[in-house]
């Protein structure tokens, strides 16, 4: 049978010939269970691209759009946004039709005069009325607007499947607290609820509606271990009658960030790169891998928001540049950069001390003070939040002290694209 590579491989997409189960934690299983455990809201969380999205979508099928609602939070820019998706994903509209019944009647007849004759009896003269009644109906009918919230909510009491909000930590906060108290009653009703987010933000359905406390089934998605990666080149190269070297599979199961999107994408561009656009009728043999595939993944991945982070915000005037142990020199922002760069791979949580002895690593000299760093993870953070992509690839929890690497890409581009 002949497959096309793009079918085989698919980055950043759904996979159906290379998806692998993770059979040994039970992920679809529990979210099922989860599912069928009414009267909670589920939250499914792992870094970015560690297969959330594919999980819920093969359990929660979206193409199934009669039985489930899905909804990308980084496509929503307000409140009423949000509810004319889910308007238009329910086949409703925002207005309702009244219709009320009016009756008349009206009587139809008159008197009539006689005499009544009985004999020995003198007569007997009266009036009486006679007559017959029309009955008269009409039907009015009235369309009343409703706001989308009312629309949408009114038609999810009647719905006999599931909604799905994909990235919910793209909601705006205040609308996230505003959005759980108008779902809360129909999740109590049995409606399921699936919110997909990045681990850090797990809780954010507790932190903005406290009574949600307790009520909260959440599934968490590990960052995926070698051996799992692994299948999937084991899975797929044989469709394509691709034979790898030994090894190959574990340099790129360790260069993955436990990310099976960045697996798909080096197992693809492996197969392009020996000129297998679909299945060859040849057997095709891989004997290495160049580093130059790794930074050919990192250019097309976070390099933009790399140049940017490097940037900081438009600077008042010119920063002081301090020498680094490399012989280079770079400002706070580069510095920041660089000490990240030291501590990768492996990178997800960094706490502030961590970074501060990766900074003293980097630099001769000139170690900037701690208030000084601290300020420039907030404006690495504000723009991270504001870039167009689909996920902040940093995010500084302020009170925590700690900073987080929420998108394996931008790790992987501080190994081999920040060179």
């Amino acid at each position: 049978m002949t497959y096309k590579t793009s079918k085989v491989f698919v980055p950043g997409g759904m996979p159906q010939l290379t998806y692998v189960p993770r059979e040994a934690i039970e992920l679809e299983s529990r979210l099922s269970d989860a599912v069928e455990n009414l009267h909670k809201l589920i939250t499914v969380t792992g870094q970015t691209k560690s297969g959330k999205t594919v999980l819920v979508n093969r359990v929660l099928p979206r193409a199934n759009a009669g039985e489930n609602i899905w909804i990308d939070g980084g496509s929503i820019s307000g409140e009423n946004d949000f509810w004319t998706q889910a308007l238009e994903e329910l086949g409703e509209a925002n207005s309702v039709e009244e219709r009320d019944e009016t009756r008349s009647e009206k009587s139809i007849g008159g008197d009539v005069s006689g005499g009544l004759g009985l004999p020995g009896v003198g007569g007997v003269k009266g009036k009486t009325s006679s007559g017959v009644k029309k009955s008269n109906a009409a039907e009015i009918t009235r369309k009343r607007s409703l706001t989308p919230r009312t629309a949408a909510l009114r038609a999810l009491r009647g719905f006999d499947g599931s909604i799905v909000i994909d990235d919910f930590h793209y909601l705006d906060r205040e609308f996230q607290g505003s959005l759980i108290r108008a779902l809360k009653p129909l999740i109590f009703d049995g409606l399921p609820v699936v919110l997909i987010a990045i681990p850090h933000r797990r809780y954010d359905a507790v932190r903005v509606e406290r009574e949600m406390t307790g009520r909260i089934e959440d599934v968490e998605v590990p960052s995926w271990e070698d051996d799992e990666l692994e299948l999937i080149p084991k899975t797929g190269f044989p469709l394509l009658n691709i034979r790898i070297a030994s090894g190959i599979e574990g340099r790129f199961a360790s260069q993955a960030y436990g990310s099976p999107h960045l697996m798909q994408e080096f197992c693809q561009r492996l197969a392009l790169s020996h000129g297998v656009k679909q299945t060859s009728s040849d057997l095709v043999i891989a004997s290495d891998v160049n580093d130059s595939l790794f930074q050919e993944v990192a250019e097309g991945t976070g390099k933009v928001i790399y140049d940017k982070l490097s940037r900081g915000p438009r600077p008042r005037s010119d920063r002081i540049q301090r020498a680094l142990s490399d012989g280079g020199t770079a400002d706070i922002y580069g510095v920041v950069l660089k000490a990240l760069g030291v501590l990768a791979p492996g990178l997800e949580t960094v706490e502030y001390e961590q970074l501060r002895a990766a900074i003293r690593q980097v630099l001769n000299e000139s170690i900037p003070q701690a208030h000084e760093v601290t300020r420039v993870l907030e404006r690495m953070a504000e723009i991270a939040a504001s870039d167009e992509g689909s996920t902040p690839v940093i995010d500084w929890e302020k009170e925590e002290q700690k900073l987080h690497i929420t998108d394996p890409f931008f790790a992987f581009y501080l190994k081999w694209g920040a060179v």
